[in-house]
């Protein structure tokens, strides 16, 4: 079954160029772009999409940087979209992610590591919802998805 899940390239792959060759590997796997949109995150958006981290002592620094520069929210669609996600992510901290991840590919260091997903699809509703109004994304086939065992 298909289902969405946000995506967003930091501040960090964006000062490195990266948004091109991050974007094409989701779509090289299949997945399905349904909403973009190019922004400098808000304190006050910051503060809402990191708010399970407000108590934590690294939130400050968190908010700081996701807000430091310029980012692209994102939502993509497809089968198990939130698991395969983040399997291609890698894991948080980029030096233990493994090769063949974005991380572990092309991430440096802990924080500054590329690109942030839902970890569940309550996560992802509340954060596509932060980002997105429901006009914002499309819906549309994709001439392969009957290739990609997508339509039901």
């Amino acid at each position: 079954m298909s289902e969405r899940t946000f995506v967003m390239v930091k501040p960090d792959a964006m000062a490195r160029r990266l948004l091109g060759a991050i974007i094409g590997r989701y779509e090289a796997k299949g997945l399905k772009l349904v909403g973009m949109k190019f922004q400098v995150v808000s304190r006050e958006l910051a503060e809402q999409h990191y708010v399970e981290h407000r108590d934590k002592p690294f939130y400050n620094d968190l908010v700081g940087f996701i807000t430091s520069g310029p980012s692209v929210a994102m939502v993509w669609e497809g089968p198990g979209a939130v698991d395969m996600v983040r399997a291609m992510n890698g894991v948080t901290n980029s030096t233990k992610a493994a090769p063949g991840t974005i991380r572990g590919d092309l991430g440096l260091a802990t924080q500054q590591n590329l690109v942030h997903a839902s970890d569940s699809l309550e996560t992802a509703e509340r954060e596509i919802a932060l980002y997105f109004n429901a006009s914002d994304l499309c819906e549309y086939t994709m001439p392969d998805e009957g290739w990609l065992g997508i339509l039901d």
